[in-house]
C-alpha cells in the first residue's frame, strides 16, 4: 500500500502546475501541498490503478495534500460506498472544490446519494450545505431526480438568504432546470 500511495504521489508532483498551484493557495486553498494538476491531469493517473477501499481511504485521509484527495474520490469503489461512508466523506470534505469532485466522481453514482443530499440539507454548516445541493445539480442533471416542487422550494428558500457567489451560481443553475 504504502509504494502505490509513493507511486500516485509522485505521478502527480511529474504533473504539477507551479502557476495554478500559486493562485489555489493565494485564493485561500486549505491544503499545505498542491500540485495545481487540473483534473484532467488526475484523471488519467487515476485509471492506472484499480479502485480500493483501502487505497481511497488512505488518500483521502491525507488532509494536506490537494490531489490526494481529489484522486481519491475517484479511486472509492462505487458498490462499497454505504451510507456512512458517505456521509462521513462529505463532513471531511475541506472547500468547495472537493465538493464539486466528491459529488461528480462518487457521490452522484450511488445508490443511496438522494439520502446523503437530504440528510446534507437538514445540515447548518455551510459546506455541507453546498455539498447537498451540488449533489442535487448532479442527480438532477443525470435524470436520477426529478426536480420536485418540494426541492425548488428549497433551493428558493436558500437562495433567499443570500449567499456567496459560488453558492448563489450553484443555486441559479438549480432553480433554471
Amino acid at each position: 500500500m504504502q509504494e502505490t500511495l509513493k507511486e500516485i504521489r509522485l505521478a502527480l508532483f511529474a504533473r504539477r502546475n507551479g502557476v495554478v498551484a500559486d493562485a489555489l493557495k493565494a485564493s485561500g486553498d486549505p491544503h499545505e501541498l498542491i500540485m495545481g494538476c487540473p483534473l484532467s491531469d488526475i484523471t488519467p493517473v487515476a485509471q492506472v490503478y484499480e479502485p480500493s477501499t483501502e487505497l481511497a481511504e488512505a488518500l483521502w485521509a491525507d488532509r494536506k495534500h490537494r490531489e490526494c484527495r481529489l484522486i481519491a474520490t475517484m479511486l472509492y469503489p462505487i458498490a462499497q460506498c454505504d451510507l456512512p461512508t458517505a456521509l462521513r466523506w462529505c463532513r471531511d470534505v475541506m472547500n468547495v472544490e472537493e465538493a464539486d469532485v466528491l459529488c461528480h466522481r462518487l457521490l452522484r453514482h450511488l445508490e443511496c446519494a438522494p439520502t446523503v443530499m437530504r440528510q446534507l440539507l437538514a445540515e447548518e454548516a455551510p459546506l455541507l450545505r453546498y455539498t447537498a445541493f451540488r449533489l442535487m445539480l448532479n442527480l438532477t442533471a443525470s435524470g436520477r431526480m426529478a426536480m420536485t416542487d418540494e426541492l425548488r422550494q428549497v433551493v428558493s428558500d436558500e437562495a433567499a438568504q443570500g449567499h456567496s457567489a459560488g453558492m448563489a451560481a450553484l443555486l441559479k443553475n438549480l432553480l433554471e432546470d
